[in-house]
């Protein structure tokens, strides 16, 4: 009797790079992310007055820490915004522009909320029980990482740094949202008020990472009407960059 021979799949062939984009549908995925930076916006405005409130009331630097958070990222969606709005929209200067401006906004948080989490760990300063912080956390959990997602997947289209930057951010307040969540709860039901300041540390921690990473930019090495200088095999460096002068 023979051997029973299995049947041996061969590999799936690549998936064909997709066809760069034409000026009308580069517009296209554009005008689609500065819709999402207005519902960013939006939101950012709620989330950032009710939590600065919320954690003024309740002493938590947590909280404060993640309402100015939500300040900051409503800046970067502003920027997006400016960056996708008339004849912006085709220019690879307002890209680097943006993209800069984007990742300044991390920067501009960090030290803040450093220094009154260690001031908080030091002095013993216990936070109150935030039920609206606990809820504001638990809504930013849900909506965050789809906006999220979303805008890395267009910044990936339109080969945006700016973008994936501001998408970025909106990842980092769902993280950060999480980690509020574990503080917020762990000081409520079993009174470990150092969760509190612990997470403002990583809040702070984690938006320098984060400042850095949108400053070097990644994902612009796509075939893109920028300028109208950028066509298919566009070179690339090794941080992912595209190697050709578009400004």
């Amino acid at each position: 009797m023979s051997p029973v021979e299995l049947p041996v799949l061969s590999p799936a062939p690549p998936a064909a790079a997709a066809p760069p984009l034409d000026r009308a549908g580069y517009a296209a995925v554009a005008r689609k992310v500065k819709l999402l930076s207005w519902l960013s916006l939006a939101w950012m405005t709620v989330e950032g007055a009710v939590a600065i409130t919320a954690g003024i009331l309740a002493s938590s630097i947590a909280l404060v820490g993640f309402g100015l958070d939500s300040v900051i990222e409503g800046v970067a969606s502003l920027i997006i915004i400016w960056r996708f709005s008339g004849e912006r929209v085709f220019s690879h200067a307002a890209e680097q522009r943006a993209q800069k401006l984007v990742a300044i906004q991390f920067f501009l948080l960090a030290p803040y909320v450093a220094v009154e989490s260690v001031r908080v760990l030091i002095d013993g300063e216990h936070p109150s029980v935030s039920v609206l912080g606990i809820a504001l956390a638990i809504g930013s959990l849900v909506l965050m990482p789809m906006l999220g997602v979303a805008k890395e997947r267009l910044a990936e289209e339109i080969g945006s740094a700016a973008t994936k930057g501001e998408g970025r951010q909106n990842m980092l307040c769902a993280y950060l949202a999480a980690a509020l969540l574990v503080g917020l709860l762990g000081n409520a039901v079993l009174g470990a008020w150092w969760l509190d300041p612990a997470v403002g540390l990583l809040i702070a921690a984690v938006a320098v990472r984060e400042g850095f990473e949108a400053w070097r930019g990644e994902g612009c090495c796509v075939a893109s009407p920028l300028d109208g200088a950028m066509g298919a095999g566009t070179p690339c460096r090794d941080d992912d960059c595209c190697a050709t002068d578009l400004g």
